[in-house]
């Protein structure tokens, strides 16, 4: 895949999870967070095992096979719904993900830097810094503005 139609399609799926952050969190505040990220993974589960059945290709290994802690990212998703299902009601969806992608940033610069999990590490530079704290100041700019309108 050319990289700007995989760009196009990561920025879409980031939209998505502002859409999901932003349901989910009204679905919490009605049936409580935990029952609401239940629905979330029965539902992904599902579909997930669907796409598989159909449309996966064989893989050289199981998942019983895989190193364990390749095993371990599994429970990062659930430390990111049940935050997120719970912060949205109280600091709106948009500070909420840009929060997360804050997160996201700062820890892909380590991983990336470092060349942790095995990835390629690619030094950190003087505009991967500043793109951090441009970030890091849009938050504080959107969480100070929600904090006025309420």
């Amino acid at each position: 895949m050319n990289l700007i139609p995989l760009l196009v399609v990561v920025v879409a799926a980031g939209a998505v999870l502002s859409v999901q952050a932003a349901i989910n969190g009204r679905l919490g505040q009605s049936v409580g967070v935990l029952r609401s990220s239940l629905l979330t993974f029965a539902v992904g589960a599902l579909v997930t095992s669907l796409l598989i059945v159909f449309f996966q290709p064989p893989q050289a290994m199981s998942l019983l096979q895989a190193p364990k802690w390749q095993l371990s990212g599994a429970l990062f998703g659930v430390v990111y719904m049940l935050v997120m299902v719970g912060a949205v009601p109280r600091v709106g969806t948009a500070v909420a993900t840009v929060a997360v992608i804050l997160g996201q940033l700062g820890m892909g610069m380590l991983i990336d830097h470092f060349g942790w999990f095995g990835n390629p590490a690619m030094a950190l530079s003087g505009n991967r810094i500043l793109a951090m704290l441009c970030l890091a100041l849009a938050l504080l700019f959107m969480y100070r503005s929600s904090l006025r309108r309420s």
